[in-house]
């Protein structure tokens, strides 16, 4: 009777803790010997190994790589700011009033056509329109345009660069550190 009982636990525990629940909607692959590759949802054989999920972090960086192609953005830069403004959080306010996962005041929001910044997909694509003009408006100069990206660009014309916030400089230092850590990693987070 305890054996019994002890095996009935094993596959209980087997079967929620080991075998993918069909709710995840994990995708498997496979290389073959002529090299091309198989991908399924529901694995027949051991070759199919685990590639990845379709939850939330895979619709985010798949929002990322679709605007980072779009407005011509490294998805590692869309990355870093995503990280530094909200850490992945799409529904941050800050005490200014900023909202979503990049961080956008309601005025720039309504500005560049942000319906709904706590929508991951709205924020991503006005952030990174943001980013865009911010670049393009400071010659392709990363420094200039995180500082304009938190500051406001009218602080980076009148101080001729990054201006003197505190807030400001530690801004544009961890965006570029994170950009680094996600030109560089491959993890997707």
């Amino acid at each position: 009777m305890l054996i019994s009982f002890k095996k009935t636990l094993m596959v209980i525990f087997v079967c929620f803790f080991v075998v993918p629940s069909p709710g995840l909607a994990a995708i498997y692959r496979f290389v073959d010997d002529s090299g091309r590759v198989h991908y399924t949802n529901v694995p027949t054989t051991n070759k199919f190994l685990y590639y990845r999920g379709e939850g939330d972090r895979y619709r985010l960086e798949t929002l990322i790589t679709h605007f980072a192609e779009k407005f011509k953005l490294d998805k590692s830069l869309i990355k870093a700011v995503i990280k530094v403004e909200s850490n992945f959080d799409p529904q941050v306010v800050s005490s200014k009033g900023a909202q979503g996962l990049m961080q956008l005041m309601p005025a720039t929001a309504l500005e560049i056509g942000v319906r709904n910044p706590f929508d991951p997909s709205d924020s991503i694509y006005g952030g990174s329109l943001y980013l865009r003009k911010m670049l393009d408006s400071f010659d392709m100069n990363l420094d200039y345009a995180l500082a304009a990206y938190n500051a406001g660009p009218s602080a980076v014309r009148k101080y001729g660069g990054i201006p003197p916030f505190k807030e400001t400089q530690n801004y544009v230092k961890k965006v570029k550190h994170y950009f680094d850590y996600y030109s560089r990693s491959k993890d997707t987070f």
